[in-house]
């Protein structure tokens, strides 16, 4: 029901940055909260900076200072603005949506982009 395409992966040297775009299938102002997660290899998925409807944003501690998540609503479409970006930052981003209002119905399952990577070199 939610489809979601991210894109602005890529490489970039340590200090550089980086904006990601997701881009919802649906009206993202029926959509609970959206969010950016990262997995580096053998490591589990972690939460990155997620936005609700209502806007307040959360941040990973490690990120804190450095990114900002904001939404565009005209868009569909939610970025993660990546600065002073560092080698630890270097994973596969991931766009996730959580809780979709749609006809009266309220869905609560996850629903996840394809994935984006980032490698930050030192």
């Amino acid at each position: 029901q939610v489809q979601l395409v991210e894109s602005g992966g890529g490489l970039v040297q340590a200090g550089g940055s980086l904006r990601l775009s997701c881009e919802a299938s649906v009206s993202i102002r029926s959509i609970n909260t959206m969010g950016w997660y990262r997995q580096a290899p053998g490591n589990k998925r972690e939460l990155v900076a997620a936005v609700t409807s209502g806007g307040p944003t959360n941040y990973a501690d490690s990120v804190k200072g450095r990114f900002t998540i904001f939404r565009d609503n005209a868009k569909n479409t939610v970025y993660l603005q990546m600065n002073s970006l560092k080698p630890g930052d270097t994973a596969a981003y991931y766009c996730n949506a959580r809780g979709y209002y749609n006809g009266g119905y309220y869905y609560s399952q996850d629903y996840w982009g394809q994935g984006t990577q980032v490698t930050v070199s030192s």
